[in-house]
């Protein structure tokens, strides 16, 4: 089986998530799409995924996991204690190896669902292993990454039919401890976290010395999902010492090839950017670095907010048109000029910059 191309963030169709989409798209077109038929009427979270070009509607019971090699729309529809009109948070996933056209399509969907509901959701962008905090809010049990993509599938396979996995639990709190496929190399297991060695009719837990407990408490508890969801057939047993003395797990755990990493990013500086493209030409001007407060905005502009760990754009009642649609396209182009391209990017107006207001206070 040949392994999709490696998405590179530094050249990507996510550009396509600005201008040319956005004008392409009509509501007429928005409307045609089966999968957004009563989307965004209650209070609630919806998730659909990219497949072959179509949008599935993603099962309520597999909410919180996701394939690296897929992508995703997010939906969260909810009502501000004061307010009687429903809003909504859109996002769009991108899973570490998705394909080009995947997540192409997913850029394209998501201005359409968009445009569906009217321009109103605030819009976001996340990557893998780099979800913004409002994002991972939404999954209390936390996110489980599984390695392969549409065609791998996980939820009819029979146990005796299952290929080893091993699954690593990172996290502080039991609200916080993603769940996440790693390889099947010695290596990969460390002193900090817990891991669970899915064997299909033997499944194991394994506690290293310094795992913080609510990670061991989060895998017992998956273990025992896992034993449910096969009929109680799996046996379950945990490993407290060095695992790798346990014949059922070095026979399954080799060796990985050591490769050289790449070097982290530098230092980094907050900015505030004012983007302008009434010359004809995209222009984005420094406006401050370090620290700045929400009066160093000005409503007749649009900025990017870059906070190091995630990017907004933030944009001025008195903006144009132009640069009002294309807030997505602004940021990505940034983004993917920099050393540190895996960020989430949201996209708020004037009105509802309230998380971004928020972390700027951070």
């Amino acid at each position: 089986m040949i392994k999709p191309k490696k998405y590179d963030w530094k050249d990507s169709n996510l550009a396509l998530f600005g201008s040319d989409v956005e004008k392409g798209v009509k509501k007429d077109a928005a409307n045609l799409e089966p999968a957004w038929k009563g989307s965004g009427q209650e209070v609630g979270l919806e998730i659909w995924r990219v497949v072959k070009f179509k949008i599935e509607k993603w099962p309520k019971d597999d909410y919180g996991k996701f394939f690296s090699g897929d992508s995703y729309i997010i939906l969260n529809t909810y009502k501000n204690p004061d307010e009687d009109d429903l809003e909504y948070d859109l996002h769009f996933w991108i899973g570490k190896y998705s394909t080009q056209d995947e997540y192409g399509t997913v850029a394209y969907k998501t201005v359409e669902l968009d445009t569906y509901h009217n321009d109103k959701p605030v819009q976001h962008r996340e990557i893998q292993g780099n979800e913004s905090t409002l994002f991972s809010s939404y999954f209390p049990k936390g996110i489980q990454l599984m390695k392969g993509g549409a065609e791998s599938g996980f939820r009819h396979v029979k146990p005796t039919e299952y290929k080893p996995r091993l699954f690593q639990f990172v996290g502080t709190t039991y609200a916080n401890t993603v769940i996440k496929q790693v390889g099947l190399y010695k290596q990969s297991l460390n002193q900090e976290d817990v891991f669970v060695l899915d064997n299909g009719l033997e499944i194991i837990q394994i506690n290293t010395p310094n795992c913080d407990k609510d990670e061991k408490v989060k895998a017992m508890h998956y273990c025992l999902k896992l034993k449910d969801e096969r009929n109680g057939r799996p046996k379950t047993s945990t490993i407290d010492d060095d695992p790798m003395t346990d014949e059922r797990v070095s026979a399954v755990l080799g060796d990985k090839d050591k490769k050289d990493k790449a070097p982290p990013p530098g230092p980094h500086t907050k900015k505030l950017i004012r983007v302008s493209d009434e010359s004809g030409t995209l222009k984005m001007d420094n406006v401050a670095e370090g620290s700045f407060e929400v009066d160093n905005f000005d409503p007749n502009d649009v900025f990017i907010v870059d906070l190091e760990k995630s990017i907004y754009v933030w944009v001025g009642e008195g903006a144009s048109v132009e640069e009002k649609k294309n807030g997505m396209s602004y940021a990505h182009t940034y983004v993917s000029k920099t050393d540190r391209p895996l960020r989430s990017i949201s996209v708020v107006t004037q009105r509802r910059a309230h998380h971004l207001y928020k972390e700027m206070a951070q």
